[in-house]
């Protein structure tokens, strides 16, 4: 048998360009299509991961972030209940201390309005009956009676002790006004007489006076000079009973009952004075 080699020849030609032709037509579209898909599937796969890796990581912060708000919170809501806790027990305590002050302000009140009454009731008491003395005794004074105290006073002009003397000699030495004599009655001018005769004899030296009245000398006289005075009546032994009273009533009642005494009784202890048998 014979071979045909120009038909082999033609035929393996025929095989190379067809195995060119579908080497450059068809295999490499597929195998660069296939390169191509693997690339984009590659790619598309370091992109997931990169996506997980990332979603990881923010899974990672967000349970992070929620631990430590549930820590925050639970701190804040300890911290809100000591202080709720510690706040009740404030309102407690204020709440007492409030009851006890009030309480104790009802009582000083209560105190204070025992105190005000009986200071009130014993300042009445004082009043009437320091009054009713008063116009007794000058419903009883007469002008005898009144010559009778000039006497008296004259006598105790005379004996004076030799502090007050100098006290008296001082105030009518430096004084720019003649002494005052003040009686509840016109003194007659015999007693005048002897009352300025008693003092002129007393200091040794002319002494200025002048005579004047005053009601609240009830059955009695009074010499003052330079805020000293020397006086002699039954109203001094009064203002004496007044002032025992007094005192009384600042042992009683030290805050609240001495104002309101010197009020009520117009009067307050005088400066200067000098003492007679009691009396101021």
């Amino acid at each position: 048998m014979l071979i045909d080699w120009f038909t082999v020849g033609a035929q393996i030609v025929n095989f190379l360009i067809l195995v060119w032709l579908l080497k450059h037509f068809l295999y490499k579209p597929i195998l660069d299509a296939i390169e191509a898909r693997e690339k984009k599937i590659a790619t598309e796969l370091a992109d997931a991961d990169a996506k997980r890796t990332e979603a990881e990581k923010e899974r990672a912060d967000f349970e992070d972030k929620n631990k430590a708000f549930d820590q925050q919170r639970s701190a804040q809501l300890a911290k809100a209940a000591d202080e709720a806790r510690a706040e009740h027990e404030r309102l407690i305590a204020q709440a007492k201390k409030d009851a006890v002050d009030l309480r104790a302000s009802q009582m000083d009140a209560l105190r204070r309005d025992q105190i005000r009454l009986g200071g009130e009731i014993t300042l009445l008491a004082e009043k009437e009956v320091f009054e009713i003395a008063r116009k007794t005794l000058a419903d009883l004074a007469t002008v005898s009676l009144e010559e009778r105290v000039g006497e008296v006073f004259t006598r105790r002009l005379r004996e004076l002790d030799p502090k007050s003397k100098e006290l008296l000699g001082a105030a009518l030495k430096n004084s720019a006004d003649p002494a005052l004599v003040r009686s509840a009655f016109d003194l007659p001018a015999v007693q005048k007489a002897a009352i300025q005769n008693a003092l002129n004899e007393l200091f040794s030296a002319d002494v200025k006076i002048r005579f004047g009245r005053s009601q609240e000398a009830i059955c009695g006289i009074e010499l003052t000079a330079s805020g000293q005075k020397v006086s002699w009546n039954i109203s001094s032994y009064l203002a004496a009973l007044e002032e025992r009273v007094h005192a009384l009533a600042d042992t009683q009642f030290p805050a609240t009952i001495k104002p309101t005494l010197e009020a009520a009784t117009g009067k307050a202890p005088e400066s200067g004075s000098v003492e007679l048998a009691g009396v101021k």
